[in-house]
C-alpha cells in the first residue's frame, strides 16, 4: 500500500497515473466503489463513496477525478444483465469508462448484433479502460431507427478495449494525468447483450434510483473540496504565515453538508420516495455556489504566494491548474448573460 505522500511524488509533473498506483487501485478494487457487492464490488453506500473520493481528490486531483469518472462509468454494471455484470467484474481490474457525448451510430444486423462505427471525446482514464462506454443512434440499413414520438434511438453500448483506438489529445494545463483521450470505433460487431439503458437496472438498491444530476454534483464537488484542501496543505508549505483556518473550516463544512445531502438522499430513496426537483435544483445550486466561491478563495491565496508558485514544476502549481482545468467541466460552470462583465474605464 502506498502512502499518499509516496503517490503525491508520483503523481507530481506525470501524465499518466504509473502502473504501481494503478495496481494498488485494482488491489483495493476503488474503481469498483459503486459495484454491487453481489458482483464482486465494493458496494459503498453513497456519503461512504463520497468520503473516499474526497480523499483521493486531496491526494491528487488527476487521480481523484479519474477515480470518480471511472468508478462513476462502473455504475453502469447495475445497468447490465446480471450474468454480464458478474461475468465481467468477477475480475478486480475491470474497469469502465468512455463519454457521455453521441459519437457514433449502431448498424442493427440481421443476426441482431450492432455494427458500431464512431468518434467519441473526453474519455477519462482512457489508458487504464478495460471496457469502453459509449451512446450512439441506431440504425438499420444506414437509416435511423425512430421511436414511437418519431424520435431517433440512442443507446449505450460497453465494448472492450481491443475494439477501441485511442487518439491522446489532451492538451490542457491541468488534469494532465487522467488519460482523458479520444477514442474511435470502426466497423465493431457488438452483441445485444452489451447494450444497455442508463435507467433501466437489474439490481434492487435505493443507489440506482439517484437521479444523474444528483450523482454528478455530489461526486464532482467532493473532488472540487478535495483539491482545494489540498492546495491549502501546500500553500501553507510556502507561506505558513497566512492564515489558512477559515478557508480549512469552509472546506470541512462544505464537505460535510455535501454528505449530509448523500445520506438524506438515500434515505429518501430507501423509503420509497421520489427525490422532487426541488431537491435537485437545491443541491446543484449549492455544488455551483461552492465551486464559484473556492474559485474565488484560491486565486486571492495564489497570488499571495510568490513567483515558486508560478513554478511550473512546482506542486502548488500543479493543484492550482488541475482545480482550475476541472472548473472547465461543464456541470458547475456558470452561464453569464451578455453584460454581466463590469467595462474598466481606462
Amino acid at each position: 500500500m502506498l502512502t499518499v505522500s509516496e503517490i503525491r511524488r508520483e503523481m507530481l509533473g506525470a501524465t499518466k497515473v504509473s502502473d504501481s498506483i494503478i495496481n494498488c487501485i485494482h488491489e483495493q478494487r476503488l474503481l469498483q466503489v459503486w459495484v454491487p457487492k453481489i458482483y464482486g464490488g465494493l458496494g459503498y453506500r453513497f456519503g461512504e463513496g463520497l468520503s473516499l473520493l474526497f480523499e483521493w481528490s486531496k491526494t491528487d486531483g488527476s487521480l481523484g477525478w479519474m477515480l470518480t469518472l471511472c468508478a462513476g462509468a462502473n455504475f453502469f454494471s447495475r445497468n447490465l444483465k446480471p450474468t454480464i455484470a458478474k461475468e465481467l467484474f468477477s475480475n478486480s481490474k475491470t474497469c469502465f469508462g468512455g463519454s457521455g457525448m453521441i459519437g457514433g451510430t449502431a448498424e442493427k444486423q440481421d443476426d441482431g448484433t450492432y455494427l458500431i462505427n464512431g468518434l467519441w471525446h473526453f474519455a477519462t482514464g482512457a489508458p487504464h479502460l478495460s471496457h469502453f462506454t459509449l451512446n450512439v443512434k441506431l440504425t438499420e440499413n444506414g437509416q435511423s431507427i425512430l421511436d414511437e414520438n418519431s424520435e431517433e434511438i440512442i443507446r449505450s453500448f460497453i465494448i472492450s478495449e481491443n475494439d477501441a483506438e485511442i487518439i491522446p489529445n489532451w492538451k490542457s494545463m491541468g488534469m494532465k494525468a487522467t488519460g482523458t483521450y479520444s477514442f474511435k470505433v470502426n466497423n465493431v460487431k457488438v452483441s445485444e447483450e452489451y447494450r444497455f439503458i442508463y435507467d433501466e437496472f437489474f439490481t434492487n438498491d435505493a443507489l440506482d434510483r439517484i437521479p444523474f444530476r444528483i450523482f454528478a454534483d455530489l461526486t464532482l464537488l467532493v473532488n472540487y473540496l478535495g483539491m482545494a484542501s489540498h492546495f491549502l496543505d501546500e500553500a501553507n508549505v510556502i507561506r505558513p504565515n497566512l492564515n489558512l483556518d477559515p478557508f480549512h473550516y469552509l472546506i470541512k463544512e462544505k464537505l460535510q453538508k455535501t454528505l449530509s445531502f448523500a445520506d438524506d438522499i438515500e434515505f429518501t430513496l430507501n423509503n420509497s420516495d421520489l427525490i422532487s426537483s426541488e431537491k435537485q435544483s437545491e443541491i446543484h445550486q449549492f455544488g455551483t455556489f461552492v465551486v464559484e466561491d473556492l474559485s474565488h478563495k484560491i486565486l486571492q491565496i495564489y497570488i499571495q504566494l510568490g513567483i515558486k508558485a508560478a513554478h511550473t514544476d512546482s506542486a502548488i502549481y500543479q493543484i492550482f491548474s488541475d482545480f482550475f482545468t476541472a472548473t472547465m467541466h461543464s456541470n458547475f460552470r456558470p452561464v453569464l448573460e451578455d453584460g454581466e462583465f463590469p467595462v474598466l474605464n481606462g
